[in-house]
């Protein structure tokens, strides 16, 4: 359907209005110009830019909305106590951010993470190689690397070995190997060392590389997950949690220390790796039927009578072969960098808090931190007080120091934003969907001041945005679930349960469908309390623990000034809340806050202008 042209652009006599949205900021109009005619030429700019977004002319639209925002903001009148401006400038920002920055909402902390195919699905059945398909120098090199190269784990390179040899040597099986090789660097010491400490031979780390080239977050056909390829069952039994926040199958290093367990107790029930190997693959229910009906405990001779399941009897093959080549991969033409093991520190925040916002305060890309995270399912924390948080190495007592700013209780839904170069403060107010007057009041800014390139704000998100821990979701009972089970895996209690779905007992049966909020609808509805009645929570280094503090009481020293003693739970905001100030005049005042966070029994001098 045809466009249709916007109405014709309002004059504004007497008002030398800059149509360069950076500019227009900063315009100081006179009082007596017609409100009326200012209103009509924001609304103006506002329908020419919606007309332009639909047309996908985006930089055009973004000008055109900036330009009704700032010529608002820029009007001389006060908005807030203006009905007419309130309403047009709210009409505004709600319109702009459900369609120009609908990218931007739709980046939910609350959607689940992408997963990634298990590589173990994309390699083929073979079988024995046939004749003329075969490199004939494999054989005798596979040979020579069995007798040259170290190994605790005992090595083959029987037909069948040799065919998958051959696959991986050719550009279909190569990129398997080399991506699984380049990943290894990663988690190979981390590996190493727990199988170690279980007693296990380090050649079983090729296990994890067939499984999964050592991708976290992979997922199979059959739902098995993380490096090791876990399915639920087996991981439950041996201690891997699942919630809706978090699955500890993609945690590396504890998927690890749970498949060293099992293949622990597989290598005593069998006596033999290549059996419990297979039963590692098809479960050891199947490998014990296979030896009884045969009357043979040899993975080998089972395999030729065809009586383990089809994936099974490929997949120790498959794992000797790129045994092989890991061991000595320049014999077999491949040459790859390992990637470096990614150090990490460890904090515990105590409470949901959203990584974009982690990600913001640390001055780090979100991806980064999800990719030290894998075990998040969500771009948000569950609602524990044990879970770790891994940040890049050396960053911690940045994060700490940094996330004291922002209450405990809008860590799901506050954001920070540095300022870059042509931004204002009406332009950053539409893109997070907040007022200027609230950024700038977060921030102890003079709204009319232009902002500084690269100083840091905090972004105090709409109280809509905070529903998001809130936002209902559906469960489908299963057998064996119980009411707290299932409570526990949304960090919510029974009784919000039994409340949601009108439910008259704790019980629950196989196949209803239960309404649920996940963290529970209160932190939705959270405020900040006076710093006086509700303490507020600080994170914690996991390697040092950083106390947290509370209660806010002025004390008067014999000099008059006044000063304040840190208690539990507080945090350097909410003490700038209650003397009215802000964090950063604390800060002037208090010049070692500028080199480590805040401490319990700090002494603090109130600025005299803000008592």
């Amino acid at each position: 359907m045809e466009q249709q042209a916007p109405a014709p652009r309002p004059k504004l006599t007497g008002l030398p209005l800059n149509t360069n949205p950076a500019a227009m900021v900063q315009l100081q109009p006179p009082a007596k110009l017609d409100s009326d005619l200012l209103l009509s030429y924001a609304m103006w700019a506002f329908d020419a830019g919606q007309m332009d977004y639909r047309a996908g002319h985006l930089t055009k639209a973004r000008q055109e909305f900036d330009l009704a925002i700032d010529s608002l903001l820029g009007s001389g009148v006060d908005i807030n106590t203006n009905p007419r401006f309130l309403a047009a400038y709210q009409r505004i920002i709600d319109t702009v951010s459900s369609e120009e920055f609908a990218a931007f909402r739709e980046g939910d902390g609350f959607s689940e993470q992408k997963a990634e195919p298990a590589p173990i699905d994309a390699i083929p059945e073979i079988g024995v190689a046939t004749p003329g398909t075969m490199d004939p120098k494999l054989a005798a090199s596979a040979a020579v690397e069995l007798a040259a190269v170290q190994h605790d784990f005992p090595l083959t390179a029987n037909e069948y070995v040799l065919a998958y040899l051959n696959f991986f040597h050719t550009t279909r099986g190569r990129a398997i190997v080399e991506t699984g090789l380049r990943r290894a660097g990663r988690y190979r010491s981390m590996i190493e060392r727990v199988l170690d400490d279980e007693g296990l031979p380090h050649d079983l780390i090729y296990l994890a590389q067939a499984e999964s080239a050592f991708q976290p977050t992979a997922v199979s056909r059959a739902q098995a997950v993380g490096l090791w390829q876990f399915v639920s069952g087996r991981g439950r039994e041996y201690g891997l949690q699942r919630s809706w926040w978090v699955d500890e199958r993609q945690d590396p290093e504890k998927a690890t220390r749970a498949a060293a367990h099992h293949l622990h107790d597989l290598y005593n029930m069998f006596g033999d790796w290549y059996l419990a190997m297979a039963a590692y693959n098809s479960g050891p229910g199947n490998v014990q039927k296979a030896i009884e009906r045969t009357g043979y405990a040899d993975f080998w001779e089972l395999y030729k009578r065809n009586v383990l399941p089809k994936e099974t009897r490929n997949y120790v093959p498959i794992i000797l072969a790129l045994t092989l080549i890991a061991k000595d991969p320049a014999r077999y033409g491949i040459s790859v960098t390992p990637e470096p093991v990614v150090a990490s520190d460890r904090v515990k925040p105590g409470q949901p808090i959203d990584l974009r916002l982690v990600a913001e305060t640390i001055d780090v890309d979100v991806q980064t931190i999800r990719a030290l995270n894998p075990s998040l399912l969500r771009t948000v924390t569950p609602n524990d007080p044990k879970f770790e948080l891994n940040l890049p190495a050396g960053t911690a007592d940045h994060f700490l120091a940094e996330i004291a700013e922002i209450p405990a209780a809008k860590w799901v839904s506050w954001r920070r934003h540095r300022v870059e170069e042509g931004e204002s403060l009406s332009h950053i107010a539409v893109t997070f969907h907040v007022t200027p007057t609230a950024i700038a009041d977060a921030n102890g800014l003079n709204i009319r001041e232009p902002l500084e390139v690269g100083e840091k704000l905090i972004i105090p998100a709409a109280a809509k945005s905070e529903l998001a821990l809130g936002k209902l979701t559906y469960y489908r009972v299963r057998k064996g679930d119980t009411m707290q089970a299932i409570a526990d895996q949304y960090s919510v209690t029974s009784a919000d349960i039994e409340k949601w779905n009108h439910l008259a007992s704790g019980r629950v049966t196989r196949g209803m469908r239960l309404r649920v909020y996940p963290g529970g609808l209160g932190t939705s509805s959270a405020s900040v309390s006076h710093p006086a009645t509700k303490p507020a929570i600080t994170p914690t280094v996991v390697a040092a623990s950083q106390p947290a503090c509370a209660n806010c009481q002025p004390s008067a020293a014999p000099s008059g000034v006044v000063t304040h003693k840190v208690e539990q739970g507080e945090t350097l905001w909410s003490i700038a809340q209650f003397y009215k100030t802000t964090a950063e005049a604390l800060r002037a005042g208090n010049r070692f806050l500028f080199t480590r966070p805040l401490h319990v029994g700090d002494l603090l001098t109130i600025p005299p202008q803000h008592r």
